[in-house]
């Protein structure tokens, strides 16, 4: 039994008792531990896109997001309703006006100006708008009940990118190299590309992309539409490879003095954005530079196409990233709003057309050229928008109004079941009404094929464990190869 005087002096001082004595040094114990945790976190963060181990075995170690930006209409591309056909010009009865986003404009029910057509072996019928995917359903799953909780751009692209239909949280890409960092040292682990023929980005910019309360580190890395891609790519003509080396030893060194004084994570992700962007000069270079790529890879994309090009280009950019170990791609299709994005307010016939046409081929190819380099199998792709569209006029348009109650979304890839269909819409695509799945299910599992638990990925903020499915979300089994 340990005895201890009543006043029990030490060089630094005396006790009034022996109670101050055990509890100061339970204290300095748990003192002890705490400095021990602490110096094995900052050791952890040095690198905070170093590769981490999953929760389980991963099917997916790469995705690939294509975003059909405003919002393409589900029952004029993946979702066939021959009722809709059947009851074109009729009203809706019961149907509330502000269901979409104009809701002075409300019209009659409008069948697709689109022919259909059965493909594949799984014999999934396909709008006439994909000549080129509809070669590849047998690769897809479909989800054809997914919903989500607002008709408005800005808050539908947040609730998709990140969850919550607020800004200000961290988005899906984010997330998910968090939690498993990057195969690549030399290249931004999230990537994002948006439109380049000046038509803007998505509305809430770059906060869909963004990290939110995360360490900026793992927030996408955004593409310049025009002129070197990314900022500062070249170093200075007279600054040597040695001197910046230098630079940035020295640097690095008063960094770690300083935080031997304060760990600070998101001081830490700023010494590595350094470090990362020394490297990139060197490795996003050559994985940016199409020229490499033989004439029949160019005109499978179809970098030529006097319409697809651009996208074709995205397209091709994308796989020589998840080809070189970047963890998450996200393009998207179509600039800020209306005519210069999906959002089909005005003749959804003429508007789908032109988006459909960019995109068709280009990612056929990606799906081909993914398959015949063996990282489909690896690779999870991803089709959707933000929601999807009414099956009722636009009156006085031609064109179709927001749908926050249905949309249809197809992935292919990585541990995915191809052929499938999963849940359905009513008999003219208005509502989702079997096996409905909400954006946190489909997060889920985008997570789960990448080995990720996500009520275990987690993020303490302000007193809080956050995560992305917030208190929500359930894996889609069917749809799991």
């Amino acid at each position: 039994m340990l005895t201890v005087p009543r006043y029990f002096v030490s060089p630094l001082g005396a006790y009034s008792s022996r109670r101050e004595f055990l509890r100061r040094a339970g204290g300095g114990f748990g003192l002890l531990a705490l400095a021990d945790l602490l110096h094995a976190e900052q050791a952890r963060s040095v690198n905070p896109l170093a590769p981490k181990k999953p929760h389980f075995p991963a099917k997916a170690k790469a995705v690939i997001w294509l975003f059909m930006n405003g919002g393409p209409s589900h029952v004029d591309t993946w979702d066939y309703k021959p009722e809709l056909e059947k009851r074109d010009g009729q009203e809706l009865p019961g149907f509330d006006p502000n269901t979409g986003f104009f809701n002075q404009q409300v019209g009659p029910l409008m069948k697709s100006p689109f022919r259909w057509k059965q493909h594949g072996q799984c014999g999934k019928w396909v709008s006439e708008l994909f000549p080129h995917l509809s070669r590849h359903v047998d690769k897809m799953a479909f989800i054809h009940s997914l919903w989500t909780d607002s008709n408005n751009h800005a808050p539908a692209l947040f609730k998709m990118n990140s969850g919550m239909s607020r800004m200000g949280f961290p988005c899906v890409g984010s997330w998910v190299t968090y939690g498993l960092g990057s195969e690549s040292q030399d290249l931004p682990a999230f990537c994002v590309m948006y439109d380049t023929l000046g038509r803007g980005i998505p509305k809430g910019h770059s906060l869909n992309w963004g990290a939110g309360f995360l360490p900026s580190i793992y927030q996408g890395t955004a593409f310049k539409p025009q002129g070197q891609p990314i900022d500062n790519l070249e170093r200075p003509a007279d600054l040597s490879p040695q001197r910046q080396r230098q630079q940035l030893d020295l640097l690095g060194r008063l960094n770690r003095l300083h935080t031997r004084e304060v760990d600070d994570p998101e001081f830490s992700a700023r010494m590595e954005t350094f470090e990362l962007a020394y490297r990139m000069q060197m490795a996003a270079p050559e994985a940016l530079d199409l020229s490499r790529e033989t004439e029949e890879t160019r005109r499978l994309y179809g970098l030529d196409h006097p319409k697809a090009g651009h996208f074709a280009r995205q397209c091709l950019i994308a796989r020589r990233l998840v080809e070189r170990g970047v963890r998450f791609v996200q393009i998207y299709s179509g600039g800020m709003e209306n005519d210069l994005s999906w959002d089909g307010h005005n003749n959804i016939a003429k508007n789908h057309s032109g988006f459909a046409a960019e995109t068709d081929q280009p990612i056929a190819a990606l799906l081909t050229d993914l398959e015949r380099r063996g990282l489909l199998s690896q690779t999870l792709v991803i089709w959707g928008g933000e929601f999807g569209r009414l099956p009722i006029v636009q009156k006085g348009s031609g064109g179709r109004d927001h749908n926050p109650h249905a949309m249809t979304y197809w992935l292919a890839g990585g541990g995915i079941r191809g052929g499938v269909s999963y849940g359905a819409t009513d008999d003219i695509g208005f509502k989702a009404v079997e096996n409905r799945v909400s954006v946190h299910d489909l997060h889920a599992t985008i997570l789960h094929l990448l080995g990720l638990d996500h009520k275990k990925l987690t993020y303490r903020y302000n007193g809080r464990d956050f995560r992305l499915t917030d208190v929500y979300g359930s894996v889609i089994e069917p749809i799991l190869a």
